[in-house]
């Protein structure tokens, strides 16, 4: 029993934790939100990041037979495919994901 009261407490103390670190700025940065700044970077980061983990993704690509090279391309011209024609990109993503599992098997 009281492993588990630990632990309830710690997961408790964790929760609190995120919740006050993904909190914190919008209320620190609630007076100053129209700022230039924080306009551009909410504007141009979030693709940043995105192009950013593209590239981290693919950064071992290899075309050979024996690879994934082919798969991951096809699975991310699914992505593109679907996010150019829905503009959903939970479903592109889970798609493109789907897909490459499916593959990949």
């Amino acid at each position: 029993m009281q492993n588990s009261a630990y632990l309830l407490l710690f997961i408790a103390v964790m929760a609190v934790a995120t919740f006050i670190t993904r909190a914190l700025p919008f209320v620190v940065l609630y007076k100053i939100s129209d700022h230039p700044l924080l306009r551009y970077l909410g504007r141009y980061l979030p693709p940043t990041m995105m192009v950013l983990l593209l590239l981290y993704c693919f950064r071992d690509l290899r075309f050979s037979a024996l690879s994934d090279g082919p798969i991951e391309l096809l699975a991310l011209t699914l992505v593109v495919v679907l996010h150019l024609w829905r503009g959903n990109a939970l479903l592109s993503i889970m798609a493109g994901t789907g897909l490459y599992m499916y593959l990949a098997q």
